[in-house]
């Protein structure tokens, strides 16, 4: 059987609905033109589902918020690291599967009956339109698929940041692709890392402030090169450090090309 496209999604604003099309424009290291997921830094730019999946599950075309309805490919190919490439020479690049969420919990009897079924997730390699009916090819393991544990993916991106650089809380949720809910949890992450073999004293807090647990981050920015300022905070009696975003932060578009 060969490989096709049955169905097209976008979105274009938060809480609206999914809009079917004919055609979709792919824009290289950025996604879907005019969809609100379009991010050059997020490895989760696409959602592409199976229709066998969805006719298996009965489930109707973009209830999984999808954008991309495929038929003909397997198991084997429909993979995290698979590259697809379309007639028109868009090309994705496969990155990790989409969790479960309450969004779908309507949908499903169990998460458990929905794993492997929910759909990846990808970025866009090439450039170029695809519609319904195109054809695509799969490669298997054209690039390393991306952990499906965010903090894996965590560290995997902050052992990235070069010397005199720095991000934000902000950027790393996006960098790893997961929802804003996951701002809880990088501070967590920051206190189970070893500072001697990641550079966690390069993240700020999303305001651009230095973080209180983060062992001599104001020394070692200095050290590489970061002007660290200071603010007097009135209400709280305190100085707090804070760095020009403007002027130090690492914006990689090309970290999953």
């Amino acid at each position: 059987m060969a490989l096709s496209i049955t169905h097209l999604f976008t979105k274009v604003k938060s809480a609206s609905a999914m809009v079917e099309l004919k055609t979709l424009n792919l824009k290289l290291g950025y996604g879907i033109e005019e969809d609100i997921n379009a991010d050059p830094i997020s490895p989760r730019q696409v959602l592409i589902v199976r229709d066998e999946d969805i006719l298996d599950l009965s489930i109707q075309p973009g209830q999984l918020r999808e954008n991309i309805v495929v038929t003909g490919i397997g198991f084997d190919k429909f993979i995290p690291g698979s590259l697809l490439t379309f007639e028109s020479g868009a090309a994705i690049r496969l990155t990790f599967y989409c969790e479960p969420c309450k969004r779908i919990a309507h949908l499903v009897e169990s998460f458990k009956s929905i794993k492997g079924k929910r759909g990846i997730l990808g970025v866009v390699t090439q450039s170029g339109q695809i519609q319904v009916g195109s054809k695509f090819q799969a490669q298997a393991h054209k690039f390393p698929a991306l952990p499906e544990n965010p903090y894996e993916r965590f560290l995997d991106f902050i052992i990235k940041i070069p010397s005199g650089k720095v991000v934000t809380y902000k950027q790393i949720i996006k960098a790893i692709g997961v929802d804003n809910s996951y701002l809880r949890a990088i501070p967590t992450y920051l206190k189970k890392t070893s500072a001697t073999n990641y550079p966690v004293h390069r993240i700020l807090d999303s305001k651009g402030y230095l973080i209180n647990y983060v062992n001599q981050q104001k020394d070692k920015l200095e050290t590489e090169g970061v002007k660290v300022l200071a603010e007097a905070d009135i209400v709280k009696n305190l100085t707090r450090n804070y760095v020009d975003i403007n002027n130090y932060s690492w914006e990689n578009y090309n970290i999953y090309l």
